[in-house]
């Protein structure tokens, strides 16, 4: 008599870099969805949710968080050696996040304003995206990411389908729930007409321009919105800061930074940090 034998179930890991956790946080808060996917993947290391470790391999790892450390550049080389499927989640991995913003400012005297010891503390000169590293297979934005993209996300990886997520701009979420464009009526500089929708355009909402939290959409005009931003009256500095927010190192917006103005840490009139544009010393 030959018995069955059942398909080992999909091994996923979830690995923290530079992060606040906020994107892992996303994934329990999907709880009885959760269950449901755990049923058929076996969730081998997720350091926010359980103490059991697993350094591969992976089927599928997620990962959170820019590298800004030399541990964690290694990290990501290991992981990446271990895993099939790789897919950066959140605005630090897919851009840098907030820790980027010291990309445009003096490594050293950030080290020491905030650290009593800094010769304690190893960093890299720059907080980088994973895909400047290695082979990124996919990516989620937000800052959180949304938790049905996530869903979604992990939902096709298991069915062998093509995730089916958004790619259109803020804007279009403020347009179908019914909401006056805050630009036009109130003259509030929004990033809406250039970044990925995911967050229900919810500081539109709120009277208040979107801050970039979901990065920069495919082909964003991002240039262009700044000299309006200009045109609305604000100095060109303050326009490019406007920019410099959760996702400020994506291209795109890091371009406008460059171009007006307004990088984090740089007083108005003085040219962006060359690590603005730098290469990072790790490679691909």
């Amino acid at each position: 008599m030959v018995r069955a034998t059942s398909t080992p179930r999909p091994r996923l890991g979830v690995v923290k870099l530079a992060s606040c956790d906020g994107c892992q946080l996303m994934l329990l808060n999907l709880e009885d969805a959760l269950l449901s996917v755990a049923e058929r993947i076996d969730i081998v290391e997720f350091p926010e949710a359980t103490s059991h470790r697993s350094s591969g391999p992976y089927d599928v790892v997620l990962v959170e968080g820019a590298v800004s450390t030399p541990e964690q550049l290694e990290t990501i080389h290991a992981v990446r050696r271990e895993a099939k499927v790789l897919v950066t989640i959140g605005a630090c991995a897919t851009a840098g996040g907030i820790q980027a913003m010291r990309n445009w400012a003096n490594h050293d005297a950030f080290r020491a304003a905030v650290y009593a010891h800094p010769e304690y503390v190893e960093s890299l000169a720059t907080a980088q995206p994973v895909s400047d590293y290695v082979k990124v297979d996919g990516e989620l934005r937000g800052c959180p990411i949304n938790g049905d993209q996530l869903l979604e996300f992990v939902t096709a990886l298991l069915t062998g389908r093509r995730a089916n997520l958004p790619d259109e701009a803020v804007c279009a979420a403020c347009k179908r729930a019914g909401r006056v464009c805050v630009m036009v009526s109130q003259g509030i500089p929004c990033l809406g007409p250039v970044t990925m929708t995911g967050c229900g355009a919810l500081c539109p909402g709120f009277d208040r321009g979107c801050y970039g939290c979901f990065g920069p959409r495919e082909q964003a005009n991002a240039a262009s919105l700044g000299r309006q931003f200009v045109a609305m009256g604000e100095a060109p500095a303050e326009a490019g800061r406007l920019f410099a927010g959760f996702t400020g190192y994506a291209p795109p917006f890091r371009d406008v930074i460059t171009e007006f103005g307004g990088a984090p840490g740089v007083p108005a009139g003085h040219a962006p940090s060359p690590a603005s544009t730098g290469t990072p010393s790790g490679g691909k």
